[in-house]
């Protein structure tokens, strides 16, 4: 980085200048957009909102509002300040904010980057709903330096943020490729035997609800996993909420004994995950089943068909409610699972397994040097986008 330095030394030796955002930007915020309007007026057009995944694209239609280059950022919820950078033509809900760079000195991408960092700082996560309004937006001051240097910070960072687009474009076809071998293992005909849930599960696991919800305030008690807790392969203690031991105990049947496979039953059904050793005497909520099966079925097996499309699907048929969507626990016990052999589930599970671990395993393979290549682009950024701040 020695032609940045050497910018730095020569057009701002003594620091840079800081200003507000309300002062270099326009700021606004979108209108009220239903998911049915969405799909009433279907089209080619993105519509921002409040979500991160897909890129904060909630759908798109045949208008658009916005046309060049801004930024968003997401106003309330749970991912409240994060900030994305924008061309093109498009629209945002209301619960997306949008900034409009006004200071021909100021550059769009540059912002994104700077907000990156100091947005999150000025959430307020008070009330139960995290928020960062217009106001506290407008507030919020930048470090503005020379032109030159500003578009030296972007071309590094830009070029980071490319490799880390190719690992995650590798990663996705490489998560498309585990499926699809996933699906043609575990797709089977009138070969073998399919029984029931009820069938397989070993005879001290009765299929059904735990506790309604975790206490709030309770430490020192039992640990209580949740549908929101269920973001991995395996769930671990730590940082789960927490009931009394009183409650706990008057849901014994869901009191789990470790390496259970869990499946969740409300809001969005058919996650799975493997309950840890270490959850041994911790419950689960209403939303989970904690499910153990007898000698001849494999775990890993039971995991990987749990997930696989055809059983989802299945999953998803018997999912009902309109407002909570949940699976019934009949339904859910006469779910109709295909049981090869016990020696070629284990033959499979080991294959998806290996497979699963590649596509999903922090520790290892891409995800690993995704991780890597994302904490090093996290450190440059904010190395890069720190100055002195020059007395004006």
């Amino acid at each position: 980085m020695s032609k940045l330095d050497d910018l730095i030394n020569k057009l701002c030796p003594n620091g840079v200048e800081y200003n507000r955002i309300e002062n270099v930007c326009e700021i606004s915020r979108g209108i009220v957009m239903s998911k049915d309007y969405i799909r009433d007026n279907a089209g080619n057009y993105p519509v921002y909102s409040s979500q991160t995944e897909n890129n904060g694209c909630l759908g798109n239609i045949n208008s658009y509002k916005y046309d060049g280059e801004y930024i968003t950022w997401t106003t309330d919820g749970a991912n409240a300040g994060t900030v994305f950078y924008r061309t093109g033509k498009f629209s945002v809900t209301n619960v997306c904010g949008l900034l409009k760079v006004i200071d021909s000195n100021l550059s769009t991408k540059f912002l994104f980057y700077a907000l990156s960092i100091t947005a999150p700082n000025f959430v307020n996560r008070g009330m139960g709903n995290a928020k960062l309004m217009s106001n506290v937006m407008a507030s919020i001051q930048i470090p503005i330096p020379p032109l030159k240097i500003q578009n030296e910070i972007v071309r590094i960072l830009d070029k980071f943020m490319s490799l880390e687009a190719e690992l995650e474009a590798e990663l996705e076809a490489r998560r498309r490729q585990y499926e699809y071998y996933r699906d043609s293992l575990l797709t089977f005909g009138d070969d073998v035997e399919w029984k029931t849930l009820a069938d397989i599960v070993s005879q001290d696991c009765s299929i059904s609800y735990g506790i309604v919800q975790p206490g709030d305030g309770v430490t020192n008690g039992i640990p209580v996993v949740r549908p929101v807790d269920m973001t991995s392969k395996i769930v671990h203690r730590e940082g789960l909420k927490q009931t009394t031991k009183e409650i706990s105990d008057s849901y014994k049947r869901t009191i789990l004994k470790g390496d259970e496979l869990l499946i969740c039953v409300r809001g969005t059904t058919g996650i799975i995950s493997f309950a840890g050793k270490d959850l041994i005497g911790c419950n689960v909520t209403r939303g989970i089943v904690p499910l153990s099966f007898n000698e001849n079925i494999d775990s890993s097996y039971m995991f990987h068909i749990l997930k696989s499309t055809e059983i989802q699907n299945k999953i998803e048929e018997k999912t009902n409610g309109a407002g909570l969507r949940q699976i019934n626990m009949k339904d859910l016990r006469e779910l109709k699972i295909p049981i090869p052999s016990l020696k070629n589930q284990k033959k499979i599970g080991n294959i998806l397994d290996r497979f699963e671990s590649l596509c999903n395993d922090i520790t290892t393979g891409l995800p690993a040097e995704i991780e890597a290549r994302h904490k090093q682009y996290e450190y440059y950024r904010d190395k890069l986008l720190t100055f002195n701040r020059k007395e004006v």
